[in-house]
């Protein structure tokens, strides 16, 4: 027989359970709701405004929502109008590609959400796989994502509010950097393609920064390079390379080195480590007005700290920067959204979460958190100043900046990104 307090406790759970997965329906229907009207509904033509008239009744904000749940709402309606953005862009001309399509399947390529292995490309090949995914699969993936977070937090986490997050305002750095994907868009597209997007390619944005007298990366201007194995012949181990600088596809460039107090901050053998810079300009609002400096600010900063070995700093802990004051904080990675393959859907094999604690380098305990970066403000005013002169017309931009060796160009700019990843930076 049951005492009146393990009834109690049993009526508590099934009331908690209950609640739970009512909040779950709830929000699914409003997913599914918000979604379609963004695609086929009123939400399709109607510009965003900041009130309630473009939306769904259950994400217009009340006067009784407390701050919190206000944002949620806002969030929830800009992540599911983006979903939606990305069937209309689809075969719309892009400014790096053919068409909207063609960008996404080339820069999906090789992510995956982790623990699947399986290329996000796959379901960009076509608008009916696309949609199939966004409908089926992505809410049963955040219900899993919300489960597993549940049970390792031993049910102390609510699992209807995670569910929420994952479904309807998700804060991975995947999701953001796909939301910047469609505002860099949608822009160029409605804008005729603005000339600052020229200087996604890597050559239009050294020639351009050179002749602006922007810092950009040093570039060799021979008309062109061979390189050869020392131990082939025959006509075997030999490579020729036309340098862009005479038309050709390949940017000749000396290696560059990590400053001596980058140096003290990453292990033995590590990749040059860059410092990725957030800019926004707000002179890419009304094209028709002449553009000025103070219309650029830098928004963030994060340290990509490259792993032992690695040949560039995209394996890295990713390090956020304090953009007043330069301290460094805690570091996160998303090297598991990179990990191809279906043997990374076994058991053990791929993190499905990052964590967002690292205060050290792992590659040999380096502490990284608590220190400062030298020259902070200058490093932000150079970035500003570099999107007001190169490309005022494109709403952000993602700067890797580096702090070199070489004391004749001790700061310099290797390129910037206009489909840019913030990397979580604050």
């Amino acid at each position: 027989f049951s005492t009146p307090s393990s009834h109690a406790r049993a009526v508590s759970t099934q009331k908690r359970v209950m609640g739970q997965a009512l909040s779950i329906l709830r929000h699914t229907k409003t997913f599914y709701d918000g979604f379609f009207y963004y695609l086929f509904g009123k939400g399709r033509n109607s510009p965003y405004l900041l009130k309630n008239e473009d939306t769904i009744t259950s994400l217009r904000i009340k006067e009784t929502d407390s701050k919190e749940t206000a944002l949620f709402k806002q969030h929830a309606r800009i992540h599911l109008f983006s979903l939606a953005s990305n069937f209309y862009l689809y075969k719309k001309p892009h400014y790096r590609k053919g068409s909207y399509r063609d960008d996404l399947v080339d820069n999906l390529r090789n992510v995956a959400i982790p623990g699947t292995g399986i290329p996000l490309s796959i379901f960009a090949r076509s608008r009916v796989l696309a949609l199939g995914f966004l409908t089926t699969a992505y809410p049963a993936i955040s219900l899993v994502a919300s489960l597993h977070k549940w049970f390792m937090s031993r049910f102390e986490t609510k699992l209807g509010d995670e569910f929420g997050t994952r479904l309807l305002a998700p804060d991975d750095w995947f999701s953001y950097w796909r939301l910047n994907c469609n505002v860099v868009g949608l822009h160029a597209l409605l804008n005729d393609m603005p000339r600052g997007y020229e200087m996604e390619n890597k050559w239009t944005f050294l020639d351009e920064g050179d002749k602006l007298g922007v810092p950009v990366s040093p570039f060799l201007k021979t008309p062109g390079i061979v390189v050869k194995h020392r131990n082939e012949e025959g006509g075997m181990g030999i490579h020729f390379y036309k340098n862009a600088t005479a038309g050709g596809d390949w940017i000749i460039q000396e290696t560059i080195s990590n400053s001596d107090w980058v140096s003290t901050l990453l292990p033995p053998n590590a990749p040059l480590s860059t410092f990725r810079v957030i800019t926004q300009s707000r002179a890419s609002i009304d094209l028709n007005q002449k553009p000025e400096v103070r219309q650029v600010k830098a928004l963030s900063c994060v340290f990509r700290a490259g792993r032992q070995g690695a040949a560039t700093d995209h394996d890295s802990i990713l390090f956020d920067v304090d953009v007043d004051s330069g301290l460094i904080r805690g570091g996160t990675t998303n090297a598991h959204w990179y990990r191809l393959g279906l043997h990374e859907a076994l058991p053990g094999r791929c993190p499905w979460r990052s964590h967002h604690n690292y205060k050290s380098h792992p590659d040999g305990d380096i502490a990284v958190s608590g220190n400062y970066v030298p020259g902070i403000k200058s490093m932000l005013a150079l970035v500003e100043e570099s999107h007001f002169k190169m490309c005022p017309d494109v709403p952000f931009a993602g700067w890797d900046v580096v702090l070199s060796a070489d004391p004749k160009l001790p700061v310099c700019l290797l390129e910037v990104n206009l489909s840019c990843n913030f990397f979580r930076g604050s």
